[in-house]
């Protein structure tokens, strides 16, 4: 009774410190400033016949096409990844979990220039694939999909870890005594307890690899039609034509609120 009656009071509100409310305010504006000002100098009326232009829908074609592809990739390779990271029992596994996450601190420059030297001409895998196959990664449409799976598979499989850590493990032993496989257990009660965790992590992993701009430079270069992402396109516009730019930002801002509306529920469960 106590319990419930407990539950059903209504928090009381605190007051906020001066000394906290003040610097909290100031860097509400910080953040939210810039993104009134990009909303400010939009030019409104003008975005339908912009995102027209060909430039535009081309790389907007081009990052929609890339980073779908790069999820994909993060997904086939990541999940595994992340079931390794959980479940797995094995010498180096803490050292393993730092390489898989050091794309998310690492400057995507710094990871364009290690793509380079793998798969370019003269790479360790590059020079192997030029030589037997005549194959050339860098500055294609191949090398802004690999980089972005680079950048953004990280946020997948820290999401699905986190997932398969919270899940409850005896609904998958009592399959296993039931005589499911190890494949079976996984298709069949696995993915889909974890499922939520893994279309947020594919969520973000699709947002970043939208937004990659450093890795991708680097690394494929900036040629329209071929390597121009968003970001790229963003780039070349602010030098020579700011509302083409601001409509792109604006692109990219709508994109990043989408996500962040989409991933709202779960993350208002978790704060629950």
């Amino acid at each position: 009774m106590g319990n419930a009656m407990s539950a059903k009071r209504p928090r009381q509100r605190r007051r906020i410190p001066a000394a906290l409310l003040v610097p909290a305010v100031a860097g509400l504006a910080f953040l939210v400033l810039p993104l009134v000002g990009l909303l400010a100098r939009a030019p409104w009326t003008e975005i339908p016949s912009r995102l027209a232009e060909p430039d535009i829908l081309a790389a907007l074609r081009l990052s929609l096409a890339t980073a779908t592809a790069a999820t994909a990739l993060s997904l086939l390779f990541g999940v595994p990844i992340a079931w390794l990271l959980a479940r797995g029992d094995f010498p180096g596994r803490g050292l393993l979990r730092a390489l898989v996450t050091v794309p998310l601190v690492l400057p995507p420059v710094v990871g364009g220039v290690a793509l380079l030297l793998v798969f370019g001409r003269n790479g360790i895998v590059g020079a192997w694939l030029y030589d037997r196959f005549d194959v050339t990664i860098p500055f294609t449409t191949t090398a802004v999909v690999l980089a972005m799976t680079f950048v953004s598979m990280p946020f997948l499989v820290v999401s699905v870890e986190g997932a398969l850590r919270g899940a409850d493990v005896r609904f998958e032993e009592a399959a296993a005594t039931l005589g499911a496989g190890r494949w079976t257990v996984f298709t069949h009660v696995t993915l889909p307890m974890i499922a939520p965790g893994v279309l947020a992590g594919a969520v973000l992993c699709w947002a970043r690899a939208l937004g990659e701009f450093g890795a991708t430079i680097t690394f494929a270069g900036n040629f329209p039609g071929r390597t121009q992402t968003m970001p790229l396109a963003v780039y070349l516009a602010l030098q020579s034509d700011l509302e083409a730019a601001i409509v792109l930002s604006l692109l990219l801002l709508a994109v990043s609120v989408a996500v962040l509306a989409s991933l709202r529920d779960r993350w208002t469960a978790a704060a629950a």
